[in-house]
Order: structure tokens, then C-alpha cells, then sequence
């Protein structure tokens, strides 16, 4: 999608490691070795390995820790797209929790209390189109993500009862496909530059996708 001497955007597929892969095995730091013949990249910021769309990455330290910065500072705009199963209740909203994640399960659950572990946890969505299908109504929402925990988009909305589809890990019925999770959008000011670099991936040409609407770029 974008590269220059500090940094390269790019798509990643689904069911590929975004750091690197263990011996043997091809994350995309090195597939983007592969292609780009980069000495080193560094992976600035994370996908779960069932997630595609759009991600960033360094090709020296001192850029790899100013956009960590940024990250941490809340200076990245960072949205994703999902379909759920079934309709929220408002068409737009903030969602606050307490996350912990079991690293023994792999999961990670909304809880009630602050204790070792727990994690505050906020997003915002806007549901953009419903669908009725034989499998009941399917929604897809444009999420904001303020913070970045693990699996938190999936299990904040998997504890409201709206699963994402494909995710048998947080409740959907559906079994077998992709995750409907799309990291959507990056938006950043360049960190040589200053000047404003946005990623944009477009969403799969697969179901559940192909159900909605296009959403458009500038959206």
C-alpha cells in the first residue's frame, strides 16, 4: 500500500502472523523481506492472526519507537470494520469495560472489578447497515478503537451478545470461514514528515462482506 525509506503499509492477509513467525514458519516482517528486500522490519503495532486489513511497520528502531510513542500518546487513528451477529442496541455508541486476558485460554473476558491483570478497555461504534438472512440479522459497524488490548474488540461486543461472525472463539454459531474483522483505516502524522499518512483497506470481496454495501474511503 505505501513505502519509503522509514516505512512500509500493507495489507495483511488473514491467517498470517503480523510479528514475526517462530523458525520455520513466515510472519509478515518476513514476507515483507521477501518482497521489499528490507534488511529488518519491525512490527510497531498488532493484528490477531485471524484479522486482515491494514497494518504499518518500520524499517529501523528510532522509527519503530516514535510511532510506538504515537501509539501510546492515542495519536493514531486506528478503525476497523466488523459484521456482528445481530443489531446493536443503539446505532452508535462508546463502549468502557475492564478486560482481563487468560493467557493460558487464549480469551480474554469483560469483567467487573479492578484486580492484577485487568485492563480498561474503550471504543467507539456506529452501526452502519443491517441485513436479515436465513442465519437472523447480521450488522456491520465501523469501530474506533481508543485503546488496544488484546482480542478486545471481539470479546467487548461478544459480552453484549453480538459476536463477530466467524468467531466461534466469543460465541458465533458459525463455524469454518474468516473472522469479519477488518483493521480498516490508519491514520498518522508521519514521523519524519509530520505530514498526515492514511492506510486504507478495502473490504474482502467474500461473504459476509458482499452482503452490505460498499463502504467508501472517505466514510
Amino acid at each position: 500500500m505505501y513505502e519509503d525509506r522509514a516505512l512500509i503499509g500493507c495489507i495483511k492477509p488473514a491467517g498470517v502472523s503480523s510479528e514475526s513467525a517462530a523458525p520455520g514458519g513466515e510472519g509478515m516482517p518476513e514476507l515483507l523481506q521477501s518482497q521489499c528486500g528490507a534488511q529488518r522490519i519491525f512490527c510497531v503495532h498488532r493484528l490477531d492472526k485471524p484479522v486482515c486489513g491494514a497494518m504499518l511497520y518500520a524499517k529501523d528502531g528510532k522509527t519503530a519507537a516514535a510511532i510506538s510513542a504515537m501509539l501510546g500518546e492515542r495519536h493514531v487513528l486506528k478503525q476497523y470494520l466488523a459484521v456482528v451477529h445481530g443489531v446493536p442496541d443503539a446505532p452508535a455508541a462508546t463502549l468502557r469495560d475492564l478486560l482481563f486476558h487468560d493467557r493460558t485460554k487464549n480469551k480474554t473476558y469483560v469483567v467487573q472489578r479492578p484486580r492484577r491483570g485487568v485492563k480498561d478497555a474503550e471504543l467507539d461504534y456506529t452501526l452502519l447497515q443491517t441485513v436479515q438472512t436465513e442465519r437472523g440479522a447480521l450488522s456491520l459497524l465501523r469501530i474506533t478503537l481508543h485503546t488496544g488490548r488484546t482480542h478486545q474488540i471481539r470479546a467487548q461486543f461478544a459480552a453484549r451478545r453480538l459476536p463477530l461472525v466467524g468467531d466461534s472463539r466469543y460465541g458465533s454459531p458459525l463455524r469454518g470461514g474468516n473472522l469479519a474483522l477488518l483493521s480498516h483505516r490508519l491514520r498518522l502524522p508521519h514521523p519524519l514528515t509530520g505530514e498526515m499518512l492514511e492506510l486504507c483497506a478495502p473490504a474482502p470481496d467474500a461473504w459476509p462482506w458482499t452482503l452490505f454495501s460498499p463502504v467508501s474511503d472517505s466514510e
